[in-house]
């Protein structure tokens, strides 16, 4: 799940024009929440990291309400994204481990797509963000390419971390078809994004 090193590389290069807004307000409108189906087949990457980490895999949040959207909240998601997007150099799974899907934190500060979510969710559950609401997500880009981005659901609409975009963007507003994500009640289970949902608003920049 990862574009050529060069092109994710450029991309990764943009983030150091970002300058962090000052409150969600400034964020593209509410996106609503996705609708999910019923529970789907784990990720084999996500599997194996299970195996590997079962405490991150068997946590049940306690309140499943989606966090409540403030000005302190969104400069959090953007810091977060904006300071794993340049601190991770964007590296395959096969360059890295000699094989793919090896989902694992970037401690070496290199990973791909599913890396950078691990360590945006891991920070921002840090700064007080549930994992209720940061959900791993697996998501079909517009050239068929598979990929994994991290959904942060809020009170104004589930919005989206991206290593290949700067910008946080509403989930409807990526381009992206979303597949499924992380259940909100269950670390170690998975959910569809109901009808596969097409997502054809607007296109990754």
């Amino acid at each position: 799940m990862i574009s050529s090193p060069m092109a994710r590389g450029l991309r990764v290069c943009a983030l150091l024009g970002l300058a962090l807004a000052t409150g969600w307000s400034t964020a593209a409108s509410a996106a609503g929440p996705m609708a999910t189906g019923g529970p789907t087949s784990q990720p084999i990457g996500h599997y194996d990291f299970c195996k590997t980490s079962p405490a991150e895999c068997s946590i049940h949040p306690g309140n499943l309400a989606p966090a409540t959207m403030t000005g302190a909240l969104w400069r959090k998601i953007l810091s977060v994204n904006a300071r794993v997007n340049n601190a991770v150099k964007p590296i395959s799974d096969i360059d890295i481990y000699g094989k793919d899907e090896v989902w694992a934190y970037p401690v070496r500060g290199v990973g791909d797509c599913e890396d950078y979510v691990l360590e945006k969710r891991r920070e921002l559950n840090r700064l007080g963000v549930s994992y209720a609401n940061l959900l791993m997500t697996v998501v079909r880009k517009p050239d068929g390419e598979g990929h994994a981005v991290l959904t942060v659901r809020t009170s104004k609409g589930d919005y989206v971390l991206d290593n290949l975009d700067g910008k946080v963007r509403s989930w409807d507003r990526t381009g992206y078809r979303f597949l499924k994500r992380q259940a909100i009640d269950n670390t170690g289970r998975w959910v569809s994004i109901r009808d596969g949902q097409q997502v054809l608003v607007g296109a990754v920049q």
